[in-house]
C-alpha cells in the first residue's frame, strides 16, 4: 500500500503540472482579449486560483512521494 501511495504522489505532481499548463494555455488568452470582464476573470484565475491549486496538488504529491503518508507498523 505504501508503494501505491508513493506512485500516486507522482500522479499528483504530474496533475499539478498539467493543471498549470492547461490554465496558462486556455486562460492565457483572457488576459490579452481586451475585454474588461475577461481581464478580471484572467487575473482571478492567474493570481488567486492557479497558485492555490498547483501548489496544493504539488505539495500533496511531494509529501506522498517522500513517504509522509506511509503506514508505520510499531
Amino acid at each position: 500500500m505504501n508503494q501505491i501511495k508513493r506512485v500516486l504522489g507522482l500522479v499528483w505532481i504530474a496533475l499539478a503540472v498539467a493543471t498549470a499548463y492547461y490554465c496558462i494555455d486556455i486562460f492565457g488568452g483572457k488576459l490579452t482579449s481586451g475585454k474588461q470582464e475577461d481581464l478580471v476573470f484572467g487575473i482571478i484565475i492567474f493570481f488567486i486560483l492557479l497558485p492555490l491549486v498547483v501548489l496544493g496538488l504539488g505539495t500533496f504529491g511531494y509529501y506522498s512521494l517522500m513517504g509522509d503518508y506511509d503506514e508505520k507498523n510499531d
